[in-house]
């Protein structure tokens, strides 16, 4: 088939290509009597061409809309990139972007208008889950755990699993990681919100102490009890009693908290009387429970009446990429605090803190920055700023290094290194002393030879 004729396409070329493109497209009248339409708007609003032609345009849309000459599009004379809904005939609809232009005769008067309409459903969609995302994300650090990365986002799921039940919660994780957080959170997100959520340090406490701080005591029970004492289960009753350090209790402390678990009865100390309570338990420890069972310091059923919703929580050095979102965090809080304005780290002092392994997890974060306000007296946290055992090398590399290879970390005081921060004038002595060895002059200051770099041609002497 020729589809050229006299540098002009025949209607058979024409209808072909309408009926291709992917857009849904119409051809109405100056009266916005739809004269035409292709199979792709067939398809978005579920009605052959013989139902659509003859109708006005706006039986398309779902929204009202004025009809010709009155309307937006015969006003104007044309409309671009306009989110609109066209309604399906099984009552659903179709988010889609409108592009319209009029046709108009050689006299210049207007005959009509030409449509087209090109489906967004995918990418709202994809904006709609997005918002979702964001909003789970803002709504996760209003209860303070701050993060974003894959590790954090697996965790936040678990929560809000934990948070939707009553089942007794094990949270295992490394000292400041924030397990109390996490706990906190689930309580505060699960449906005892509105009740008591009690805290208990079990290796806080020998073990009659911690008996007569969990379950109570009477008059008499001993030397001191002058009166009767509720413990922290009935303080707790409908709501959350939090058990931190639970790899610590002792032998008769446990075989009393299984008891409850098993039953949710108790008596307190130098009584006959068995109470209930209605106490969701959520322990936490940062040592190895299973290993503690094997070793006999631990009871096995009851590790299994703990474990019944386990959750882990990643130390910082798995999640790296949080870090910034907690210094940014921190540092908006101690600038409340302190009356400060500092406004972040400088290349040196962020790349340094990616590279610590921090041990001591986001408690050990959160110091380093508390430290740093204190000796930064610029608007910019440097690395000289930074706890000595984070930006020396020598002591970093110590902390962070695996014990099986036999390195010994070495004593910060043997450093002759200032704690405050390095001044040009003491930085430009300390290279001299050295007779200009870049590699030297880090070692002295505990910093990389690269931040020596930099500093030289900060300072113009590189």
């Amino acid at each position: 088939m020729n589809c050229i004729t006299n540098n002009s396409l025949s209607p058979q070329c024409v209808e072909t290509i309408l009926q291709t493109i992917a857009e849904g497209l119409l051809l109405i009248d100056q009266e916005g009597t739809i004269r035409y339409c292709n199979t792709a708007l067939e398809e978005m609003t579920g009605k052959s061409s013989k139902e659509l032609v003859g109708k006005k345009c706006c039986s398309v849309m779902n929204s009202q809309c004025s009809p010709p000459p009155t309307c937006t599009l015969f006003k104007d004379g044309a409309i671009t990139n306009r989110e609109c809904l066209i309604l399906h005939l099984s009552g659903k609809t179709l988010p889609v972007l409108k592009n319209a232009k009029v046709l108009r005769d050689p006299q210049g008067e207007i005959i009509g208008a030409v449509e087209t309409f090109t489906d967004i459903s995918v990418l709202k969609s994809t904006e709609n889950r997005l918002q979702v995302l964001e909003e789970s994300i803002r709504r996760k650090e209003k209860y303070g755990i701050i993060g974003k990365s894959h590790r954090m986002m697996e965790l936040f799921s678990l929560i809000e699993l934990a948070s939707a039940s009553n089942a007794t919660v094990l949270i295992t994780g490394e000292t400041g990681s924030g397990k109390e957080l996490v706990a906190r959170a689930i309580h505060n997100e699960g449906i005892r919100k509105g009740k008591s959520f009690i805290t208990v340090n079990c290796s806080a406490l020998p073990e009659s102490l911690l008996e007569s701080e969990l379950f109570g005591h009477v008059k008499g029970a001993f030397t001191g009890a002058f009166r009767d004492k509720p413990g922290r289960f009935e303080l707790a009753d409908g709501g959350t009693l939090f058990l931190d350090e639970i790899g610590e209790l002792s032998p008769l402390i446990q075989v009393k908290l299984l008891r409850f678990l098993q039953e949710r009865e108790f008596e307190r100390v130098g009584d006959t009387i068995t109470r209930k309570a209605d106490v969701r338990i959520v322990a936490a420890t940062h040592r190895d429970l299973r290993k503690r069972v094997n070793d006999g310091y631990f009871r096995e059923d009851l590790f299994y009446r703990l474990k019944v919703f386990p959750l882990h929580v990643p130390p910082l050095r798995e999640r790296k990429e949080d870090i910034g979102a907690l210094v940014d965090h921190f540092i908006d809080r101690f600038n409340s605090e302190t009356g400060k304005h500092i406004t972040g780290l400088s290349h040196d002092a962020a790349i340094t803190m990616m590279d610590y392994c921090w041990p001591g997890n986001v408690r050990e974060l959160e110091n380093a920055i508390e430290h740093a306000f204190v000796t930064c007296q610029e608007q910019t946290i440097d690395i000289f700023d930074l706890p000595i055992e984070i930006r020396k090398v020598e002591l970093r590399d110590g902390v962070c290094r695996n014990e099986e290879r036999g390195i010994k970390v070495p004593d910060a005081k043997s450093f002759l290194i200032q704690h405050r921060k390095t001044t040009d004038e003491e930085f430009i002595s300390i290279l001299n002393e050295c007779n200009g060895n870049q590699t030297e002059a880090a070692k002295r200051l505990g910093v990389d030879r690269t931040t020596i770099w930099r500093r030289l041609k900060r300072l113009g002497l590189s």
